[in-house]
């Protein structure tokens, strides 16, 4: 089973994701994709509000770049909780294009080949403008076309807004999978 949670900041997806993985019946393993930048107070006080939450049986794991790695790691029996896909694209934006459709082709396929639930949270960012730098771009689309491959494969979709959770999968229908959309500059 493998399930996404989309949303937009503040809207409920973490807390979505982890009632969700409460109430899979399984041990949640949770991995956090976020680094660690102690200088940072404000950073730190989100990471804290996270920690705070969660349940203190989860295990958790520190995991910024190799998440298809870790994802081979998993056995059956267990739900996998990823916070976040947006913060894991933020960390491997250093990458070249090559190196990126490298890392996100093995992520998908150890996605795919994981035997344990997995649920990952997703940021929403393209409903603004086009950002003026391209660095946010890079990062606006690279996790666009992440959700999208992820959505495409899932076997739940949540959209999130306002404290409300939406099931995608049951309300619309899937995109045709297109070498044309997904080239999309839009």
């Amino acid at each position: 089973m493998l399930t996404l949670v989309i949303g937009g900041a503040r809207s409920g997806k973490s807390e979505w994701a982890e009632y969700l993985a409460l109430n899979s019946g399984l041990p949640v393993v949770y991995v956090a994709t976020a680094q660690d930048y102690p200088n940072d107070l404000e950073w730190q006080r989100r990471i804290k509000i996270h920690q705070e939450r969660r349940p203190k049986d989860w295990q958790v794991h520190l995991i910024p770049v190799a998440l298809g790695e870790f994802l081979s790691t998993c056995s059956a029996g267990q739900t996998v909780l990823i916070d976040s896909l947006g913060t894991w694209v933020s960390n491997c934006l250093d990458q070249s294009e090559a190196d990126w459709q490298k890392c996100q082709e093995s992520f998908i396929a150890h996605l795919q080949s994981c035997p344990s639930q997995v649920i990952l949270v997703g940021e929403e960012t393209g409903w603004g403008v086009v950002p003026a730098f391209s660095s946010a771009r890079l990062f606006r689309d690279r996790l666009g076309q992440l959700t999208r491959q992820v959505g495409g494969i899932s076997n739940a979709v949540y959209l999130v807004l306002a404290g409300y959770s939406l099931r995608l999968d049951r309300l619309g229908e899937k995109l045709p999978t297109s070498a044309f959309l997904s080239d999309s500059i839009n």
